[in-house]
């Protein structure tokens, strides 16, 4: 008696029927750099165009969309997701002024359903399209035994280029320097263990309807993360203001403090003004069901705020108005400051970097 691989639980036809189904989406995330096409074991990217450069350099990230992806399960709502994801690896490309290029993705799933490979992938690539970045190749791997039927995480990592003199960071930001807030979407992807364990606390189903959160409690915790990249090149290719734009931060997990504090100089600090912006329903609701304030909430949730701009003082309010033109909520929140101060009960060292001070302060706009 023979024993197939189908049986022990994978199904290699249905992975080539998934592929089949995304080809089209994947498909036209393709520009003339991408070579090859679609099914190959690695996918290739023509960087001719990099000997333009004075100095290159590579830009890469990597990460996942964590917990949110049971949410989806739960909801069998999977053609969102990959947002989340293509926003969680290049907008971290992004930060440091660099273009993406290219993306791979990786899904692990306990059995493949065709259809549900699919949707996933078909929101990755409407992500990558609206970003410019290509989708040149991906891994669905089924692993049955290990996850169980409906059960499947993502992840995925991209590539950019940026110039080497116009690259982002702490040595750009001075004294003085205004801090920017651009609006969130909501939750994005991160902090969902909280969400999670909140409602599983009070019982509440992610299919249960909800006057407090303003619908489906599922629906209205996947609202997909919005995608900055395309503005933000936009902000940096500007003739008036782009120059003055040097740091970005991403806010993912750790919050606003920890991850603003990453892109400022080790001699630097800032406050950050509460009352300078009222946090969605969805995290006011999530913190009265949970018995705690957004306070404690600030090293979890992006509470309204998904990416930061640093930049030169004259040229905040013409940052401001270019990011409302392009549909990003944008203001101001703070200002960079070099001189001596007690940094008692600030930010720093988040994440293994040696960055600036930041804490919040005040109380949030009612």
């Amino acid at each position: 008696m023979t024993t197939s691989y189908r049986e022990a639980g994978v199904d290699t036809a249905a992975g080539d029927l998934a592929v089949e189904l995304m080809k089209s989406a994947v498909q036209k995330t393709h520009g003339p750099e991408v070579r090859g096409g679609v099914g190959g074991c690695a996918g290739l990217f023509d960087v001719s165009f990099l000997k333009a450069y004075e100095k290159p350099l590579l830009a890469t990230s990597t990460d996942g969309v964590g917990t949110k992806v049971a949410i989806a399960q739960a909801l069998d709502k999977h053609d969102t997701i990959g947002q989340d994801l293509v926003g969680m690896v290049v907008d971290d490309i992004v930060v440091v002024g660099a273009r993406p290029l290219f993306m791979t993705d990786y899904i692990a799933c306990g059995k493949v359903v065709p259809e549900r490979i699919a949707d996933i992938v078909a929101g990755i690539a409407r992500a990558c399209a609206e970003t410019r970045t290509a989708l040149v190749g991906g891994e669905t791997a089924e692993h049955p035994g290990l996850l169980g039927p409906d059960d499947y995480d993502v992840a995925g990592a991209a590539v950019g280029a940026v110039e080497a003199d116009a690259q982002l960071g702490p040595h750009l930001v001075k004294d003085g320097d205004v801090v920017i807030a651009m609006g969130s979407s909501g939750l994005h992807s991160n902090g969902f263990s909280l969400v999670r364990h909140i409602l599983a606390s009070k019982k509440i189903g992610y299919t249960d309807r909800s006057d407090d959160f303003g619908g489906v409690v599922g629906e209205v915790l996947l609202e997909p993360t919005r995608l900055y990249t395309a503005p933000l090149l936009r902000l940096l290719s500007d003739a008036v203001v782009g120059k003055a734009v040097h740091a970005f931060s991403h806010v993912t997990g750790g919050g606003i403090a920890a991850n603003l504090a990453r892109v400022l100089p080790r001699s630097s600090w800032t406050e950050l003004e509460r009352s300078t912006w009222s946090p969605p329903p969805v995290f006011r609701v999530l913190s009265d069901l949970g018995g705690s304030t957004l306070e404690s909430a600030e090293g979890t949730w992006n509470l309204g705020i998904g990416m930061i701009a640093v930049v030169a003082d004259h040229a905040a309010a013409g940052v401001i108005e270019r990011l409302a033109t392009d549909g990003i909520p944008a203001w101001e929140i703070g200002r960079i400051s070099t001189g001596e101060r007690d940094l008692a009960g600030f930010e720093r060292n988040a994440k293994g970097v040696n960055g600036g001070a930041v804490r919040l302060t005040g109380k949030y706009r009612s």
